[in-house]
């Protein structure tokens, strides 16, 4: 059964693709679309190999690198809000980028001390 952590890293990332896909196809584009998308899927991929974790160290491993790709999806999201004219969405995205990067945060600080 899926946590809720889970469950919002997953739609993140389809979130994510699905507005990527509205970018326009020029290269400096491509580079940030590339970026983000590796990032983005990548901070919910490693919270799934957390939850099959062989320790607490194994754990706290795995949510250290979710929360590296969460905090570099917030570049690039932050990067496409600065120079695209219409960026509702990705405000949106940046929010829920925050948020994610707060929880991750706490369940790594959590987690690395003991």
């Amino acid at each position: 059964m899926k946590n809720d952590l889970q469950i919002r890293l997953f739609r993140f990332s389809v979130d994510v693709i699905r507005e990527v896909r509205n970018l326009p196809n020029s290269k400096e584009y491509q580079v940030i679309s590339y970026q983000l998308l590796k990032s983005a899927t990548s901070v919910g991929a490693n919270y799934e190999e957390a939850q099959g974790a062989v320790s607490k160290a194994d754990f706290s491993h795995k949510v250290g690198i979710s929360l590296k790709e969460i905090r570099e999806a917030n570049y690039w999201i932050r990067i496409l809000i600065e120079i695209l004219e219409q960026n509702n969405n990705w405000k949106d995205k940046e929010t829920e980028s925050k948020e994610l990067m707060n929880i991750l945060g706490a369940i790594h600080s959590k987690t690395s001390r003991k």
